[in-house]
């Protein structure tokens, strides 16, 4: 799952676009120890020799995830339906960096809550980080399919097309989403999260270079939600990356101010010349109106 050097914009924006997977706690969970499975993979050296064996009086907390592991599996041989033990063995594979573990769980967990979406969202994940990309993309595609306004059903199939050199594909299924969103929404009300989409769209724009049409949305943005720090953001990003800082100074100024405070400080960072790289999940709870 490689990124261009540019993805970081997109990464930043949406991350602070995706709050309405804050309170699933196993969203986080789940995107932290991808990312941490991939710097250690791309990092760490080779190991000297064999890692020495724990001693047995001292058990390692491996050997406690291990043991918790079979006792969720245990009693899901007697109730394969048991949403608890589920949760808790999806838990438990996470900590012990078990990914492909994860898999059998998240699929009974989606099969089980069909109106949930971010179960499916979750399985596509692991799909993708495993290198199952079309298994990724067919679960995202079902879930629009069915709530065409899932925005991280829509990030994740976006993230998929730019990730295999298909921007006018993540553009048109953006384009696509917003042409039928009143509809939806008539349908059933705040269904599809239009400004939210909207910035999606503007990022894939900046990423591909399209820096005009980027523009445009950002500006519509600010005038129609003059209180969301987001659009903000994303046209200060956009002018740091054409080298125009003088104007974005005042625009990440305004970011900072406009912004919760769980991200004040992110916005500083990102207005400093280097600025540091962008959290793998949202860790707050505030979501602009």
């Amino acid at each position: 799952m490689s990124q261009k050097p540019s993805r970081w914009i997109i990464q930043v924006v949406m991350v602070l676009a995706l709050i309405a997977f804050v309170g699933f706690s196993l969203f986080p969970l789940l995107s932290n120890i991808f990312k941490d499975n991939q710097v250690r993979s791309e990092t760490a050296p080779a190991p000297a020799g064999p890692t020495p064996a724990p001693a047995p009086s001292q058990p390692t907390k491996q050997s406690d995830l291990e043991a918790q592991a079979r006792g969720y599996e245990l009693v899901l041989q007697r109730e394969p339906d048991n949403q608890t033990a589920l949760q808790g063995l999806l838990r438990t594979r996470l900590e012990l960096r078990d990914i492909k573990g994860t898999i059998p769980s998240l699929e009974k967990l989606a099969k089980l809550n069909p109106d949930e979406p971010r179960y499916g969202v979750l399985l596509a994940q692991a799909k993708q980080y495993l290198g199952d990309v079309e298994g990724a993309a067919q679960i995202y595609r079902a879930i629009l399919t069915s709530k065409p306004g899932t925005l991280e059903a829509l990030q994740g199939l976006v993230n998929l097309l730019l990730a295999q050199n298909r921007p006018e594909a993540a553009i048109g299924l953006l384009q696509d989403t917003l042409k039928t969103a009143a509809g939806a929404n008539q349908v059933q009300l705040g269904s599809v999260d239009v400004p939210s989409v909207q910035l999606l769209l503007g990022d894939v724009y900046a990423q591909q270079k399209r820096f005009d049409e980027a523009t445009a949305i950002y500006d519509q943005l600010i005038k129609s939600k003059p209180d969301d720090f987001r659009p903000v953001l994303g046209k200060a990003l956009l002018l740091k990356t054409q080298g125009k800082d003088a104007d974005a100074k005042s625009l990440f100024s305004k970011a900072v101010t406009l912004a919760p405070a769980t991200y004040k400080d992110k916005i500083q960072q990102l207005a400093s010349p280097n600025p540091a790289p962008a959290p793998a999940s949202p860790t707050g709870s505030d979501k602009p109106n």
